[in-house]
């Protein structure tokens, strides 16, 4: 067979596992993964790749071939709030970062994809900015029941909800009655129910006590663990008592662990991701006023996180994935530092792959880990059986990483529309230097070739 590219990796992760390999690529697929080989019996050598027009890629040793990241929690926010990032900003970081599919988060946008006019409408700005491969989940909203089986229709991954207000007026939370009748019909449609889980009467109570300041810990102690736990065991037993499929968005308070691990011991058909900035960041080392460090639910302390990440370790936590949410300067409210008034959302886009990995590495995890974490697993929780991997038959979208190199994050180096992250001046370790999408080298610089994805597509 002709090939179009042909990739020779001294190292690569294939099968969960380190290996050299040679991969094949035909028509934007993996058409073989082969033992690499340095004698004159390589497929290399045997002139299977003759042709002038066939692009070969020769790694070196301290580059590693990846599967393209997958990251289900990105939002893009476009159309409506295109000022805080868009679907050009968006997926330009994220082939920085080595991802080479995101799932827009149905939220921020205006209008939101709570109906098949919204989606469509996100769609049709989609197709000509993306650069990467673009899916969509819809939104469960107080009124739009009747809406779900229509988006299901039209290729949504699944459905988000809150719990509490969402911070914009045009996707409000459910109660929990509510939040049992969208997870009845997801159930009945064989969706998902992905679920901001923070209770908000606990929420309510805390923020009026711990109002108006710059000081962490204050902000802290307004959106406390218990808050998290109450709406998460709520959302356990809706999923357990429907049989119905649930997950756990950005999980922060690890002190749900146990009822989560408890739960999927029991059957309960239950999902969890966490992000990088919860393994990235401790309480104790945000300065008062940093409000780019502010996400709900927020960063906890250190203990917290070295239970996310041993979780991470067992199984308990599914999937890592960066829960992008930019703003414009200005909501941040630097200037002030009110952690009350400021927008939460880290922007992470570009770097969770890195973030990710210098933490893993330093206990002890490997680079398969990682991949299964942000890219296999992913990519298995939204059903794309062509993402995520290294084999024959998938997708040829590919990352290739300098897992030893290290570097500053300097924000302005970035391609997220506006110049905040909480990432920026940390050094991290890991370095992507080239990201590939359907079988060729991602051009930021040229027109885009991303496709929109639709639930179901192989």
């Amino acid at each position: 067979m002709a090939l179009d590219a042909l990739i020779r990796a001294p190292r690569a992760i294939v099968n969960g596992a380190e290996r050299a390999v040679e991969v094949g690529v035909k028509d934007g697929q993996i058409v073989s993964v082969e033992q690499l080989r340095t004698d004159k019996t390589s497929a290399a050598d045997q002139d299977t790749t003759p042709e002038a027009a066939v692009t070969v890629l020769n790694l070196r040793q301290d580059e590693v071939l990846l599967p393209g990241l997958v990251d289900t929690h990105v939002h893009v926010n476009e159309p409506g709030r295109t000022e805080w990032e868009g679907f050009a900003s968006a997926t330009k970081a994220a082939s920085a970062g080595g991802v080479t599919t995101l799932v827009d988060m149905p939220l921020n946008s205006v209008p939101p994809t709570t109906t098949v006019a919204g989606l469509e409408r996100k769609r049709a700005v989609a197709e000509d900015q993306s650069y990467i491969d673009v899916g969509f989940w819809g939104g469960a909203i107080p009124g739009n029941i009747g809406d779900l089986a229509a988006l299901h229709e039209a290729g949504v991954f699944g459905f988000k909800c809150f719990t509490l207000p969402s911070g914009v007026d045009e996707f409000p939370h459910l109660s929990p009655e509510e939040i049992e009748a969208a997870m009845r019909e997801t159930g009945r449609l064989r969706s998902v129910l992905i679920v901001h889980a923070e209770d908000e009467d606990s929420v309510k109570h805390a923020s009026a006590t711990h109002s108006r300041s710059r000081d962490y810990a204050d902000f802290l102690r307004a959106r406390p663990r218990g808050a998290e736990n109450l709406a998460i065991a709520r959302v356990i037993e809706t999923s357990r008592r429907l049989d119905s499929r649930a997950h756990i968005l950005h999980l922060s308070s690890a002190d749900a662990l146990p009822m989560i691990r408890s739960a999927r011991a029991d059957g309960v058909p239950l999902t969890v991701e966490t992000c990088p900035h919860y393994l990235t960041f401790v309480a104790e080392s945000i300065p008062d006023g940093a409000t780019q460090f502010k996400c709900c639910p927020p960063i906890r302390e250190e203990g917290n996180q070295t239970q996310l990440w041993d979780a991470l370790g067992d199984g308990a936590i599914d999937i890592v994935v960066t829960d992008h949410s930019p703003c414009t300067v200005d909501l941040k409210a630097l200037g002030i530092g009110d952690f009350s008034t400021a927008w939460g959302g880290v922007a992470g886009l570009q770097v969770g792959l890195s973030a990710t990995w210098s933490g893993a590495r330093t206990r002890g995890h490997s680079l398969a880990d990682v991949v299964n974490w942000m890219s296999t697993g992913p990519a298995d929780f939204v059903d794309l059986p062509s993402k995520g991997r290294i084999e024959v038959g998938a997708d040829a979208d590919f990352a290739v990483f300098a897992p030893d190199e290290e570097f500053v994050v300097k924000v302005a180096d970035l391609h997220h529309k506006n110049p905040v992250s909480a990432y920026d001046g940390s050094t991290l370790t890991g370095v992507v230097r080239a990201t590939w999408l359907n079988g060729k080298q991602v051009d930021i610089t040229a027109a885009p070739r991303g496709q929109l994805l639709s639930r179901g597509e192989a």
